[in-house]
């Protein structure tokens, strides 16, 4: 049994003294928390503390004190909530927790059972107990108030977060769309493509009138075209259905140029396959639109045309080779850098577009033919230039090399 005499802080050694049997140190003077170290004296059966200056919480470590008796720690300035494993000491006979600043829930089990051995007067914030305690009821209304506000105001800001990321996805939905309807999207070979029916040409051509009338090819006539009200000029190949090869023609020039992109061929925008106003069969491919024509127009200049026409239609020397050289350059893309070797076999000027720069565009893959290394075993008769394909009476020597191919 050892009592302390005056000083201002409980020696943490306390917890050396595993034997010790009873502990008093009562109006010594002692300051600060109670150690946690008096969890170690496993076998005290009594601890009186009370008439002390000690503070904060009742440590948890005391729980392991299983055999103790009396305790005492009345008159101090300890705070916090009345540990629940005091309940279970079943050899505690005295408890006195008075005059503290203890607050929350007494517990009605153990010995707070007994009013007589337990003592919690001068505690102010305690509530509950037995009735002999005589403390006041314990009012979980305002609490569960707090907690429901709480829940409440989590609830109202996830609700309106995801609202809020609801109407900014909404918003950008909506605004992608738009941009998809007002802005072309690309094909994997990076053409543009339109959705175009055949009311919408039928509408930008002006019904296919005359006055629109570009040119007339072995397949079809092409015609010139507004669409995105006025904003945007487009070339539209109306395929002759009734011309034999034409339908082969129309899915050879998809083929070709669903997989080719660059700057000398002529880019396709989008394609129409679907039935006119009759029921008959209407197929279409709408091009990217040449201001300056095909190079057969400023080669040889039709005498219908005015002779200060005439004279802005004529190509010098510098001209002549820089459409050369585009030429020269869509040939060898389509020859060498394709995955699979494209052979046009139809080049000549009319073929040739020029745009506002005077840039030359290779087009019109209707007789276009695609040359893997397995087709260039061909038997005699394909290699004859008696079937040369293309332009009647011209036959560059392209085609004549590509015939032995195809």
């Amino acid at each position: 049994m050892f009592n302390y005499g005056p000083v201002s802080l409980l020696p943490m050694e306390v917890r050396n003294l595993k034997n010790l049997g009873a502990l008093y140190m009562s109006e010594n003077m002692l300051s600060g928390e109670i150690p946690s170290t008096l969890g170690s004296c496993i076998k005290l059966e009594l601890l009186d503390m009370h008439g002390n200056f000690f503070q904060g919480a009742i440590p948890s470590s005391l729980g392991s004190l299983r055999g103790i008796q009396e305790l005492d720690l009345s008159r101090n300035n300890l705070s916090g909530k009345i540990p629940d494993f005091f309940v279970g000491f079943n050899l505690l006979d005295l408890l006195n927790l008075s005059y503290n600043n203890f607050e929350g829930i007494v517990p009605s089990d153990g010995i707070f059972k007994n009013s007589s051995a337990t003592s919690v007067v001068g505690n102010s914030q305690l509530c509950g107990g037995i009735p002999e305690m005589q403390l006041s009821k314990c009012n979980f209304r305002e609490s569960r108030k707090k907690k429901l506000n709480l829940s409440m105001k989590l609830i109202i800001s996830i609700v309106c977060g995801l609202l809020g990321v609801i109407f900014v996805l909404s918003f950008l939905f909506v605004f992608w769309l738009r941009r998809k309807r007002k802005e072309p999207t690309l094909s994997s070979s990076g053409n543009l493509l339109l959705n175009l029916s055949y009311q919408s040409l039928l509408k930008a051509t002006d019904g296919f009138s005359s006055t629109n009338l570009l040119g007339v090819g072995s397949f079809g006539s092409v015609y010139k075209g507004m669409i995105d009200e006025g904003q945007m000029t487009i070339a539209v190949k109306v395929l002759n259905l009734l011309r034999r090869g034409a339908s082969k023609s129309f899915l050879a020039e998809c083929e070709v140029l669903r997989n080719i992109r660059h700057r000398n061929l002529v880019k396709i925008l989008t394609v129409c396959s679907g039935v006119d106003y009759q029921g008959n069969d209407f197929k279409a491919l709408v091009y990217e639109f040449m201001v300056n024509g095909s190079l057969v127009d400023w080669l040889h200049p039709t005498g219908t045309e005015d002779e200060t026409h005439l004279e802005q239609r004529h190509l010098n020397l510098y001209q002549r080779l820089n459409i050369a050289i585009d030429v020269a350059s869509a040939l060898e893309y389509l020859h060498y850098h394709c995955q699979t070797p494209i052979l046009h076999c139809d080049l000549k000027p009319s073929n040739v577009l020029l745009d506002d720069e005077m840039i030359g565009h290779v087009g019109d893959f209707g007789l276009a033919r695609f040359a893997p290394e397995a087709d260039h075993n061909s038997s005699g008769n394909q290699s004859s230039s008696i079937g040369v394909r293309g332009t009647i009476g011209y036959t560059p020597l392209e085609n004549i090399i590509s015939e032995f191919l195809c």
